[in-house]
């Protein structure tokens, strides 16, 4: 993009969303916090080795990806319960691929609550003038309708018979002071968050991890932020290009139709956080671009990156076919569900 139209350095940097970088870092850095306090892997275990079928395990499970994801981001939130999941091949016969399936699902309609769920909800709520509780409520009927959905198609898939346990594995050592020093910044970035101070939050987040756990500023996925900096750049700079000012030009003239079909569709060719970058330069950030394109995470792999990563993570290469199988219906179901509660 870059050899098809020249910029300046103080050109490319305004592309880049700050504050939406800021924000991810943070709850990279606070999520990292938690798994290290080994608190997750802890809890996760206690409540499996107390379930009794698979069916309320699969329940269990799917519901706290969803949970999760809602803040912790739901790539995040993927990270932590699958190596769990991936565990029960030495717990039981569950059929864990279909189980990593439903998860890469739950978090797509966990994470779609709140402005802190997934990348394009961080940078819908950049853009808009809604409060951490104003956007969960403009979500919440989407959301819920999703979650419900889900959850009722999983009591179907997973049977009620009884699961064999191994009597005992080894888990990760708890840490609770680390956990609930997490929590606390947790807290405190949120304000700043709220407050536009989201810097300070940042640094605050930065200095408790210092004195606390040097060692998480060193194992999160630095290379993400770079990624998404490659993403707004580009982004930027095919929105420049002159033989596509046209189509963008008519971008603003559609209808609330054409635009929840479009958002749907990008979602689907090129994933949804591009595709809400993509859309966010000529459109507001408002509840009928929210729904399009966090309906777009469902259906192809590609409309979420959370779907990628739950994927290549289960290592099974007949997945791919399972997760469409299940996923393209629910991308019909979440399109029109979005558009009736509209």
């Amino acid at each position: 993009m870059f050899a098809l139209h020249p910029q300046t350095l103080p050109e490319l940097a305004g592309f880049i969303d700050g504050r939406t970088l800021i924000t991810l870092l943070g709850l990279m850095l606070l999520t990292k916090g938690v798994e290290v306090s080994g608190y997750f892997d802890f809890i996760g275990r206690k409540i499996i080795t107390g379930l009794r079928s698979e069916r309320r395990l699969a329940l269990f499970l799917v519901f706290s990806a969803a949970l999760l994801s809602s803040f912790l981001t739901n790539d995040v939130a993927l990270f932590i319960v699958i190596p769990l999941t991936i565990t029960l091949k030495k717990l039981s016969a569950l059929p864990v691929g279909r189980l990593i399936v439903f998860q890469a699902l739950a978090v797509n309609a966990g994470s779609l609550l709140t402005p802190i769920g997934n990348p394009q909800n961080i940078l819908l709520w950049s853009r808009s003038s809604l409060s951490f509780l104003g956007f969960i409520g403009q979500m919440a009927p989407f959301g819920a309708a999703m979650m419900l959905s889900l959850l009722a198609l999983a009591w179907l898939c997973f049977p009620a018979r009884a699961m064999a346990k191994a009597p005992h594995t080894e888990g990760y050592p708890y840490r609770r002071p680390l956990l609930l020093s997490c929590v606390a910044l947790y807290a405190i970035f949120l304000l700043c968050l709220d407050f536009n101070l989201a810097l300070y939050g940042l640094l605050a987040v930065f200095a408790g991890f210092l004195l606390l756990a040097r060692r998480v500023l060193l194992q999160i996925d630095w290379s993400l932020i770079f990624v998404f900096i490659a993403m707004f750049i580009d982004v930027g700079l095919f929105t420049r290009l002159p033989a596509v000012q046209p189509g963008f030009a008519a971008i603003s003239t559609l209808g609330d139709g054409g635009i929840y079909a479009l958002g749907i569709g990008l979602s689907q060719l090129i994933s949804n956080v591009p595709a809400t970058i993509l859309l966010l330069n000529t459109l507001p950030s408002n509840a009928l671009l929210a729904y399009a394109v966090n309906a777009g995470g469902f259906g192809l792999a590609i409309g979420s990156m959370a779907n990628l990563i739950a994927l290549r993570m289960s290592g099974e290469r007949k997945i791919w076919l399972t997760f469409h199988y299940y996923s393209l219906p629910l991308l019909a179901w979440s399109a029109l569900a979005g558009w009736l509660l509209l």
